[in-house]
């Protein structure tokens, strides 16, 4: 048989957490494969680029997609746990498939995600017939680097504190701060470090420092403005004109307006969203595994005189 589509592993995947507790991603395979019927010649079978087995890869894709629909969640990287609307999905005796997940609006926000529409997403339902080949390719790349960007903040949240604040720092320097400076970037001590984090070489010839704050939050717990005026306050204690404060979850609209009011120092803000955003654009915690090259036709070169 061929390996099923990673739709056609929604209903098998909630089967294989059903009981509530929190699975391991190789013994979810391991029950999947059982439960499809999957032969050894399936599961040995490999994507183009040879770099995973191609029933993995689908599996791995049908848990993303139960996962924005909020059917299940991941306690942390590579465990997965049946939520309540799961069990609820399993109990309604119908097909779980694409239809079924676009009931939920955290679902349909991923599954068509308008890059271009200024961070807005919009719900408008296209069937792939419909759309061009141009199209697929795009909205393909957005839910590949949607499901990267919640990778990523996984293993985030499962760092030190310190190895947090080293994280934002390296970004630093992937961005371009301190390009060529010996010891660009520097962690400060856990203790005794004023509110101060990290500081960072703003050019080349270091002529001014950025201060940062760094907070590994959850997503519910977000920061507020008295967080913002303790490190506006240690920023004007080390006499500081500009700092940066990253979290893995959002700031409060009161802390918005705060940084958004101050004359001096300046300050900068980065959610977890953002923060994703940028490690995924400067390689940070993540490699290319696949180039793709889309070329058109050069007009102007059959334009010429022959």
């Amino acid at each position: 048989m061929a390996v099923p589509k990673f739709y056609e592993f929604f209903g098998s995947f909630l089967r294989a957490v059903s009981d509530g507790e929190i699975h391991k991603s190789k013994e979810v395979q391991k029950t999947i494969a059982a439960d499809m019927g999957l032969t050894e010649e399936d599961m040995e079978e490999q994507l183009p680029s040879q770099r995973q087995r191609t029933y993995v890869n689908r599996i791995m894709w049908a848990r993303t997609y139960l996962d924005k629909a909020g059917l299940i969640k991941t306690p942390s990287r590579g465990h997965y746990q049946i939520t309540e609307e799961g069990r609820k999905a399993l109990n309604a005796n119908v097909p779980i498939d694409l239809k079924y997940l676009d009931q939920f609006e955290n679902f349909k926000s991923f599954h068509t995600a308008n890059p271009s529409n200024s961070g807005q997403e919009v719900y408008v339902p296209q069937p792939v017939e419909e759309q061009t080949p141009t199209e697929i390719i795009n909205s393909a790349f957005e839910k590949i680097s949607a499901s990267l960007a919640d990778e990523l903040m996984t293993l985030v949240m499962g760092l030190e504190p310190t190895d947090f604040e080293r994280l934002v720092v390296d970004l630093l320097l992937k961005m371009g701060y301190g390009s060529g400076i010996e010891d660009a970037g520097k962690v400060t001590k856990a203790t005794g470090d004023g509110g101060i984090d990290g500081t960072i070489k703003e050019d080349q010839l270091g002529f001014d420092n950025i201060y940062i704050q760094a907070k590994k939050w959850s997503a519910d717990h977000k920061v507020s403005s008295p967080e913002l005026h303790k490190f506006v306050g240690a920023l004007q204690g080390a006499k500081a004109s500009k700092g940066l404060f990253i979290t893995t979850s959002e700031f409060t609209k009161g802390a918005i307006d705060y940084v958004a009011s101050l004359q001096h120092p300046s300050v900068i803000l980065v959610n977890g969203t953002q923060l994703t955003k940028l490690m995924i654009k400067y390689n940070l915690g993540v490699e290319v595994e696949k180039t793709y090259e889309v070329k058109r036709v050069n007009l102007d070169y059959f334009r010429e005189d022959f």
